[in-house]
């Protein structure tokens, strides 16, 4: 969430870089400046109001050690007056603090400097590719077909029990599910981030904390019995065990890494490029989460980069890492990074991770904050990336190490798979 002072104090800056996510900003501030100035005119006269009130209050006991009754249940008629008002006045700048803050949340976070122009994906800046691509004999099937062929991973029965976009992994195929999960952990806590098991089950706090509410409400899986939602992601679970924390600046940064199966209706998703494990309601990701100072924010941000590509690099696949343009970032993000993986079956790019920096957007909806050098609190800054989903990498690896013998194992694995090859 953006802050008011962000918005007051740098009023043009801010339409500018909101303009670049393809915002149109100028009327939302101009009802919240409006909205801001009407909560302080309140809270101004609530204040005069209260004073009022505690310099009659006094009055009062003074008048009767006098004697002067009948000035002094004047005083009380006055008091009586100012409560009635001041309890007016509480409840109109509550409803206009309401106001302000459900206008507040509307607006993204606003792109960094170096966020590239542009609307779509189209639009996205190549700032690395690795051409490690591999030579198929013969045609190269598409993973939906090797799964077929070597019964690891059925959509039908996932259809059966479930619906589309819920799949059943079998044999060699839940085994190489399970030893990816492991890997990128491993991998993660070898890097210093700190592995927790969350709730896959969040309530509408750590939704809104995370930016995925109001803004994605339509895209998570509601328990609305309860009021809980499944998570999309680990990221909201991990950053919310930050909410209403205040860390000391030398616990800075905090690093944490979980598992979840993550949950998204993927509402309008069809076509081709949706087949198979391309997009999934239900799928497993292993996630990076960081804490960081807000002056080391950007420079945690090119480590957490540098330690995905080191897991995707790792696998043998062809690669690419960009940097996305404003209309094609999230609500929440002021910069991230996108890694697709080549699918040599499909021909196209498959994204498999985000790496992105928050800067203080989500730490504003959390309250998450620090104790600096002079003891005063100020906003962290958040950050998070996939490391590593796993649906296109698992599509990737089936398609690009397929053989004559059947698909070969990248030798990271073979030591968390138990063998060397699906035949």
């Amino acid at each position: 969430m953006l802050t008011l002072k962000q918005l007051r104090d740098n009023r043009e800056d801010t339409l500018r870089r909101l303009q670049k996510k393809g915002v149109d900003a100028e009327a939302i501030i101009a009802r919240i400046e409006e909205l801001d100035d009407k909560r302080k005119a309140l809270q101004n006269e609530l204040d005069s109001c209260l004073a009022a009130q505690n310099i009659a209050a006094k009055q009062i006991g003074a008048l009767m050690g006098k004697g002067e009754k009948e000035a002094a249940e004047a005083k009380k008629a006055e008091v009586a007056e100012l409560k009635q008002r001041s309890q007016q006045l509480k409840e109109e700048s509550d409803v206009v603090a309401e106001q302000l803050q459900a206008e507040i949340v509307l607006l993204p976070n606003l792109p960094a400097d170096i966020v590239p122009e542009g609307r779509t994906a189209e639009d996205n800046v190549v700032v690395k590719l690795v051409e490690n691509y591999t030579q198929i004999d013969g045609d190269a099937l598409p993973h939906w077909e090797l799964a077929k062929k070597y019964d690891i991973i059925d959509f039908d029965l996932g259809v059966k029990l479930t619906g589309a976009g819920f799949p059943v992994y079998k044999g060699k195929g839940a085994r190489l599910q399970r030893a990816l999960i492991n890997y990128f952990l491993d991998c993660n806590t070898r890097a210093g981030y700190q592995e927790v098991e969350p709730p896959i089950m969040v309530n509408e706090a750590s939704g809104f904390g995370t930016g995925q509410l109001p803004d994605k409400e339509g895209q998570m899986y509601h328990a609305t019995a309860d009021g809980f939602y499944l998570v999309p992601t680990a990221e909201v679970p991990v950053t919310n065990i930050f909410r209403d924390v205040i860390l000391e600046q030398s616990e800075l940064p905090v690093k944490m890494t979980a598992y979840t199966p993550c949950f998204r209706r993927e509402a309008g998703s069809y076509g081709k490029d949706v087949r198979g494990l391309n997009r999934l309601h239900q799928f497993d990701k292993v996630e990076i989460v960081q804490v960081s100072h807000p002056d080391k924010s950007y420079e945690a941000l090119d480590k957490m980069v540098e330690h995905v590509e080191s897991i995707v690099a790792s696998l043998g696949l062809p690669y690419r890492i960009l940097r996305l343009c404003g209309g094609d970032m999230s609500f929440t993000s002021a910069l991230t990074y996108d890694f697709e993986v080549y699918s040599e079956a499909q021909k196209r790019w498959l994204e498999v991770s985000s790496v992105s920096n928050f800067e203080s957007f989500q730490a504003n909806r959390l309250k998450l904050r620090y104790r600096d050098d002079n003891r005063k609190t100020q906003l962290a800054h958040t950050l998070n990336g996939s490391s590593l989903a796993l649906p296109r990498i698992v599509a990737a690896l089936l398609e690009n190490n397929q053989t004559a013998e059947g698909i070969r194992i990248p030798e990271v694995l073979i030591p968390y798979t138990g063998f060397d090859f699906i035949k």
